[in-house]
């Protein structure tokens, strides 16, 4: 026994020890412009002596590298050398690593003496306000939790809806709405990458996408390509890696609120998938801690791809999302929660995007065609007082679904130093949405029997079909080897419902971007454009009591940028970049019923744009952004962003511009991270945005509606009058991995607010209810009259001071 003891021990002792120090990486080398792939390219692991060349079909693999973080470095005779950073090797799985390089233009007279500045990401189309983040920046981010839509939010010109508490993912670039942003993944347009999204707008509290499928996240907040349409402030384009060609491998996360399974590997040889799902048990965790909120979620995500020969290859995609948020009565009660289960609604969300992209090589270039279906059915149903489910109490239902069927064509060539690009892109959208909302309830003054306020509410059933199509084309070209460099764009989009839909002179607009190198460190840039959105979809089905679609009127917003800016790249590991931007807009929806621009709207739960607006508004945000990264270094990696901008937006009164919803003034993020041996690491950040403008309660009209609404009526007389505290928050996160034979083993710690800092959203207007929350406290005793003249008003500061601890693991196998 004591033979077959120890002979087990040290079976397993091989099992988990054995050659646990080593992993291996792989990928393809492919040419940036035409897409070829590279054949006996060099890849190098800094700091050792491991390396390969890459085989016929630009494909390497390098085995036996010792685990930890490297920087890796691809070189080929004419290209610009290209390094990778931090790359984590560990034995779990292996780590997908692909290049895309540029050609160097080489003087004839004289030697150039080049600088490897891979670390800047702008080229001849994006010469300017252009980010990238790489999946490790991604997956180590303090307070990221894995989640994309927190993590951009260190980048410069980035931040969230800090007006609502700071919770939620909602993206403000540069000042502008969060439903100025579109996104693409693999190519491919996804209107949502937020679970409980605001409809219209894009965010929500929990992002959808799963980092392990990501290569890397590029953030254009100017100087967009013209092939991409409706984006006013900025454009995020997720590329997925392709699937582990070699061997099955996966990895299974759990954190404090989620766990996440995901799959890869080949079938056959010329198929790789990737596969996962995610589920959350938040609704434990606020059961556990007492909150009344009950949100669940589940997603899915895949990709697969088919290469069907050297020059032809197919891309499926997927993501989807189910998504239920509900109410429970606490067990101990207070103002806060009260407040919480009477103003928010119920929601019930579904969510898809599917599609698949065919990539060919022709001679000198590559041929994109995409073609897609998206769909997003958001169910909302709110009742007076928290009484759920009885019909008597409705004030608000919505049964809506957003279809989108796309077709993308779109031609890229390189040719004697130029690269030019077109191509074309259609539609088939359908909208409904069967909506009943009570606004008021109709009062009358008992004495004199007047009216003081009418009954208002719509009901409608919309349903609405129509197409868009839009055309672009693109030419760059840089001259005096490699000095200057200048790109051109021309776009224009139609659409088959508005009134003046179909003429395309009504939306042609241009990209313009010049970038000189002044030295190998030094780089000055410049661009400017003009964008246009269609206005959102709940703005267009929206009717009036006749049925009339009565915004079918409304104009494409415009969006006019202009940004000059340099860059400084002292050695190929640090990089600083300083830039002014200037945003002008024109065509902003404006609530017919506030006068308010839409642009104020978004950061809300439930939906914005369902009502009567006009296209008059016009918008303004200008200021200055400064960059620092030091990517890994001698164990070290920094990114530092400062932005001072201002934000502002006209209503009705188009003469009068007043501070939007987020106007900050200013705003800072310091990421900070060490990696120490043995596999420990630690990363902290910093976040500082000034105070969030709000605007006041009316406090009559809010004591007339409460009961009904749940919640205040803001006073837009005094817009965004009032300012918060500034928002201060410091996150930390600590992992350690254990690399067994086969298996790794990472556990980590992500600290939110780790310093216990106050968080101040608006203050919410409520009435004061008995101590069991059971019933209203009144001046006189009575039950609460219709109008509220006996209820007692309370002002909930909305104050928190919350450190949240996340402890998590992930297991690769």
């Amino acid at each position: 026994m004591e033979k077959i003891f120890s002979t087990s021990l040290f079976l397993l002792w091989n099992i988990f020890m054995v050659a646990q120090n080593t992993g291996a990486i792989s990928g393809n080398i492919i040419d940036q412009n035409t897409q070829e792939p590279l054949i006996g390219a060099t890849v190098s692991i800094e700091e050792t002596d491991l390396g390969t060349i890459t085989e016929i079909d630009g494909s390497y693999r390098v085995e036996g590298i010792p685990v930890g973080s490297y920087n890796v470095t691809a070189s080929y005779v004419g290209y610009k050398t290209l390094t990778l950073y931090n790359i984590v090797i560990t034995s779990g799985n292996d780590n997908i690593i692909n290049f895309k390089m540029e050609e160097e233009t080489i003087e004839i007279e004289g030697a150039v003496v080049t600088t490897n500045r891979s670390i800047s990401i702008t080229t001849a189309e994006n010469p300017n306000s252009i980010q990238r983040l790489s999946t490790e920046e991604i997956k180590a981010n303090p307070g990221g939790n894995f989640d994309i839509s927190r993590v951009v939010q260190s980048l410069p010109g980035v931040a969230g809806a800090i007006g609502v508490g700071g919770f939620r993912n909602d993206i403000i670039i540069r000042g502008g709405a969060p439903n100025e942003n579109v996104y693409y993944l693999d190519g491919i347009e996804v209107p949502n990458i937020n679970h409980f999204s605001t409809q219209g707008s894009a965010g929500g509290p929990q992002g959808m996408l799963n980092v392990s499928f990501i290569e890397g996240v590029t953030l254009s907040t100017s100087s967009m390509h013209a092939r991409y349409d409706n984006a006013l402030s900025s454009v995020f384009q997720f590329d997925q890696r392709t699937g582990n060609p070699d061997k099955f491998q996966g990895n299974f996360r759990v954190s404090s609120t989620e766990a996440a399974l995901t799959l890869e590997g080949p079938i056959g040889e010329k198929i790789t998938y990737l596969a996962s799902a995610r589920r959350s048990y938040l609704e434990f965790l606020f059961q556990a801690i007492d909150l009344p909120i009950r949100p669940n979620y589940w997603d899915f995500q895949y990709k697969v791809n088919y290469k069907i020969n050297n020059k032809t290859s197919l891309n499926f995609i997927g993501l989807g999302s189910l998504d239920d948020f509900s109410f429970a009565v606490p067990k101990n009660t207070d103002p806060d929660k009260e407040y919480i289960i009477r103003s928010n609604p119920i929601i019930n969300q579904w969510s898809y995007t599917t599609g698949v992209s065919l990539k060919h090589l022709v001679d000198g270039g590559f041929l994109n065609v995409a073609l897609s279906r998206n769909m997003f059915e958001n169910n909302l149903d709110k009742f007076a007082d928290g009484n759920d489910g009885n019909e008597d109490f409705r004030t608000l239902k919505s049964e809506s679904q957003e279809i989108e069927n796309k077709l993308r064509v779109e031609m890229t060539r390189y040719n004697n130093k130029w690269k030019y690009s077109y191509g074309g892109s259609f539609q088939y959208v359908k909208y409904n949405n069967d909506y009943y909302n009570k606004l008021t309830e109709e009062i009358i003054d008992p004495a004199s029997g007047q009216i003081i306020q009418p009954e208002i509410i719509l009901d409608f059933n919309s349903a609405i079909d129509f197409t868009r199509m839009g055309f672009f084309g693109q030419v760059s070209r840089k001259f005096f080897n490699e000095k200057f460099n200048v790109s051109l764009g021309l776009r224009t989009d139609m659409n088959t419902f508005t009134n003046k839909g179909m003429n395309p002179l009504n939306t042609i607009s241009y990209r313009l971007g010049v970038g000189f190198q002044v030295n190998n460190k030094w780089r000055l840039n410049a661009s400017s454009g003009v964008y246009y959105k269609l206005p959102i979809y709940t703005i267009l089905g929206y009717q009036d009591e006749a049925g009339n679609f009565v915004n079918k009127g409304n104009k494409y917003i415009q969006s006019f940028h202009c940004v000059v800016g340099t860059e400084f790249i002292p050695n190929p590991s640090l990089r600083f970049t300083l830039e002014g931007f200037y945003k002008n807009y024109n065509n902003y929806p404006v609530s017919v019923a506030t006068g308010v621009s839409l642009a104020n709207q978004g950061g809300d739960f439930g939906a914005i744009g369902v009502e009567d607006v006009a296209s008059v508004g016009k918008g303004r945000t200008y200021g200055l952004e400064f960059f620092a990264q030091q990517k890994l270094t001698k164990n070290i990696f920094a990114v530092f962003s400062y932005t001072a901008y201002k934000s502002e937006f006209t209503g009705l009164d188009n003469s009068k511009y007043i501070s939007s919803a987020w106007d900050y003034g200013h705003l800072i993020s310091l990421n900070l991270g060490y990696k120490f041996k043995k596999n420990w690491e630690i990363g902290a950040k910093y976040r500082f945005a000034a105070g969030a403008p709000y605007t006041p309660y009316d406090m009559e009209a809010s004591q007339l509606n409460y009961a009904l609404t749940g919640s205040g009526v803001l006073d837009y007389s005094q817009l965004n009058q009032e300012q918060l505290p500034s928002f201060n928050q410091v996150d930390i996160r600590i992992d350690k991995k254990w690399n067994f034979k086969k298996v790794t083993f990472d556990l980590y710690l992500d600290v939110t607010n780790a310093f216990n800092m106050k968080q101040t959203a608006a203050p919410n207007f409520t009435f004061q209810r008995t101590e069991d929350g059971s019933d209203w406290l009144t001046t006189d005793g009575q039950p609460l009259s219709l109008d509220g003249s006996n209820a007692i008003p309370l002002i909930l500061n909305n104050e928190s001071r919350l450190i949240t601890p996340s402890l998590g693991f992930i297991v690769e196998f």
